[in-house]
């Protein structure tokens, strides 16, 4: 399976690298875009600062040029917070996407967004101050209208990012349970 795989708003860091690592270990071809050119940030306030420097447009802008010389192949998009946003709004734009995987995060859906049966993932901590529960039953119901085939897997307690083992957020046990769930599902979109 080729995956593109985005970065959260804290940029390329080694979490996102260790990531692409699991993933191609279980024999996927994946590419890690760096949208923030070399720039890590510490904390969300000085990512969201960053990103909003660069603004919506130019983010979005190069997150298709780094998945347009694949596209082609049929990519399953993939993210981390601020990465799954980008990386639903490339998939339910792109006619050959094979398949979705959000890990922290979601987007707005357009209201002429419209996929083919398209499968969706998404791995969410419960609560999240990023996603409240009004917003990802608006956002499931949403994916359902626009014909993505959406599964949520929520995690009780778990931080916003807690598959990140930098971050106070990480939670191992929750991390562990997504990652076996999402490798699942990527096998699943071999077939």
């Amino acid at each position: 399976m080729h995956i593109m795989l985005f970065h959260s708003t804290y940029g390329l860091r080694p979490a996102v690298r260790s990531a692409a690592e699991r993933l191609r270990a279980a024999g996927h071809q994946v590419w890690t875009p760096d949208l923030f050119e070399g720039r890590t940030f510490d904390t969300v306030e000085d990512g969201m600062a960053f990103k909003d420097g660069l603004g919506k447009d130019e983010l979005l802008k190069r997150a298709v040029l780094a998945a347009a010389p694949y596209s082609d192949r049929g990519v399953v998009y993939a993210g981390f917070s601020l990465g799954a946003s980008i990386a639903q709004t490339l998939a339910l734009g792109d006619e050959k996407a094979r398949g979705l995987l959000l890990m922290h995060g979601t987007s707005d859906i357009a209201e002429s967004a419209s996929v083919d049966e398209l499968p969706v993932q998404l791995h969410i901590a419960d609560p999240d101050p990023f996603e409240p529960h009004d917003w990802l039953t608006a956002w499931y119901l949403g994916m359902g209208r626009a014909g993505a085939e959406a599964e949520v897997y929520r995690y009780p307690g778990a931080g916003h990012l807690f598959t990140d083992p930098e971050l106070p957020d990480y939670d191992e046990e929750a991390a562990e349970t997504a990652w076996r769930v999402s490798l699942g599902f990527l096998e699943t979109l071999e077939s």
